[in-house]
């Protein structure tokens, strides 16, 4: 409810602050290696997190016990 809110306070005038202010800060050419520096980085979270549910979990009980020599 309260981000309800807040958007509805935000106006055209100052999502073009707001965009003015970032180039201002980054400069032109900056910010698509930002962009691209943030979706390497969103991809390789969502592949090491798909990549951690596939792994199978090792049981520590099972690492403690040996075989019996023969």
């Amino acid at each position: 409810m309260s981000l309800l809110l807040i958007l509805g306070f935000i106006g055209v005038w100052q999502i073009v602050l707001i965009i003015v202010v970032i180039l201002l800060l980054f400069g032109g050419k900056k910010i698509p290696e930002l962009m691209s520096g943030i979706g390497k980085g969103m991809k390789d979270f969502k592949k090491s997190i798909k990549d951690d549910d596939e792994t199978p979990k090792e049981n520590p009980e099972d690492n403690n016990k040996k075989e019996p020599l023969k």
